[in-house]
């Protein structure tokens, strides 16, 4: 690379690390047409969302002085999540910006359909204007990049795990509910279902943007365990906050679910073949094709500001000029606050867990009240069949918010869905967000990982991030358009 200094122009953007939130944006903002400098302290893609290999690394990582046991496998083989995200299959916010890194890297990847009987399918479907838009490409070319379907979503109660229901038919047939509750729970679903904010005739006496979500429960009667798992298996809700909220936002949730399980069957979540450290490598090299620059191992000494403002980041003894910066608050400990901890056990396994019918892969939310807590428990599994772990290995990740001063209690209930477990990985992260929205200072920081096992809270935040960054919301129509530009129309 050409010196730091030499790379940037009065109108670029700087960016520091590459977990996936710095990689999305800088990837979106070349496209945008900023010259983008993209620094990382680690020699590797994806910072603290990368995926470890060999399984040597990962051991040494969490200062496990034992090598691998032989019955291991090949340290090679394994591809270890440190933070574990499934991507949900219909999703409005990251397949929306993954579909269009696929469109603009087509030159660069091969989006292949496999099977589905082998559960390797790759289909991304895109959400445009309320329309749902099958965007599949077939591009013979030297590299690729995979996407797995999920094979169940499961649900906590009681210290037994149950299938989430979503459909009416899945409502009738679970053993999570009793019979009159199941008959209750399919009319609720019948509702969602028939739903439409701009058809008042399906409102059923509620009115979407005043009504709270705790309202319509009651409206069909649905008992506590039941709103439990609606709201944080199917609409994903982290909190019962959302039950004092008008329940327009949680219905379309419920609908995006439901969704994007109809066309999956299993799941309606994705994970990529070799792990998540993918997808920034992803979004690495659609920065790159618009001219942005990757410096990797490279050392960040200070952070120059001038009147308030930033204006470049020293490094080795030059100073990269810039207007706007991004990075992780690690980078800027003086700028940001502690907002709590996360704690997160890596289970290798030599088995699938109980209860889900013997799946490769899986989502597990233990909802807070059945655990008697202030936020969920969640567990994700791959396995080999992911490319992740050798033969026969599976990967159970298992997460939640620290509340206590004993972490590793609060996460025993999901541990003891995963016995026996052959070895485990226990990491408690501090979460920081910025003290201040960063339109002052042009410093944007991105939010810390939560306990969360799927993407959506992190692309509201990528969201928010280029809003404040550029004042207008992330047009993912406008990615098209500037691939026309570059590619052409006969291209699309």
């Amino acid at each position: 690379h050409s010196h730091p200094s030499q790379c940037l122009s009065r109108k670029s953007r700087q960016w520091i690390d590459t977990r996936c939130h710095e990689c999305i944006l800088s990837g979106i903002m070349s496209v945008n047409g900023k010259k983008v400098l993209h620094m990382d302290r680690n020699p590797y893609y994806g910072g603290e969302s990368s995926s470890i290999t060999p399984l040597e690394e990962l051991y040494k990582r969490f200062g496990i002085s034992d090598s691998p046991p032989e019955s291991m496998g090949r340290g090679r083989d394994w591809n270890v999540d440190l933070i574990p995200k499934f991507l949900m299959a219909n999703g409005k916010n990251l397949s929306n910006m993954i579909v269009g890194v696929i469109i603009l890297l087509k030159t660069c990847f091969w989006i292949r359909l496999l099977s589905f009987k082998s559960c390797k399918c790759v289909i991304f479907y895109n959400i445009l204007n309320n329309n749902l838009v099958k965007m599949l490409l077939y591009t013979e070319v030297t590299r690729y990049l995979d996407f797995k379907v999920v094979e169940g979503s499961f649900v906590y109660k009681g210290g037994k795990i149950y299938k989430v229901p979503s459909t009416e038919t899945e409502a009738l047939a679970s053993n999570l509910m009793g019979m009159f509750e199941k008959r209750r729970f399919r009319k609720f679903l019948v509702f969602v279902a028939n739903f439409d904010e701009n058809d008042p005739k399906t409102f059923e006496g509620v009115d979407p943007k005043l009504t709270t979500m705790g309202d319509v429960y009651k409206k069909f009667d649905l008992g506590q365990d039941v709103v439990d798992f609606t709201g944080h298996a199917l609409a994903l809700y982290r909190t019962d906050d959302y039950l004092e909220q008008p329940c327009l936002e949680t219905i379309n949730r419920i609908k995006l679910y439901s969704e994007s399980l109809a066309r999956y069957g299993k799941s309606p979540y994705l994970y990529p073949l070799y792990g998540l450290g993918e997808l920034p490598q992803g979004f690495a090299r659609l920065s790159a094709i618009y001219g942005g620059t990757y410096m990797l191992n490279k050392p960040v000494d200070e952070i120059v500001m001038e009147g308030g403002h930033v204006v470049g980041v020293k490094s080795e003894g030059e100073v990269a000029r810039c207007k706007q910066l991004i990075c992780d608050p690690s980078y800027i400990p003086d700028r940001v606050h502690k907002v709590g901890q996360v704690i997160r056990v890596i289970c290798v396994l030599s088995h699938p867990i109980k209860n889900t019918n013997d799946a490769n892969s899986c989502q597990i939310i233990i909802p807070q009240n059945q655990v008697n807590r202030k936020s969920d428990i969640y567990v994700c599994m791959i396995s080999y069949a992911h490319n992740v772990a050798a033969q026969g290995k599976y990967i159970a990740i298992a997460s939640t918010t620290v509340e206590t001063s004993d972490p590793e209690a609060e996460i025993e209930p999901a541990l003891e869905l995963l016995e026996p477990i052959d070895q485990k990985f226990v990491a408690i992260s501090d979460m920081y967000e910025l003290t201040d929205d960063g339109t002052e200072s042009q410093i944007f920081a991105s939010r810390s990982y939560d306990a969360t096992t799927h993407f959506e809270t992190t692309c509201n935040d990528i969201k928010d991030i280029y809003k404040r960054m550029t004042g207008s919301d992330f047009d993912f129509e406008n990615m098209k358009r500037k691939q026309n530009d570059v590619f052409g129309e006969d291209e699309q």
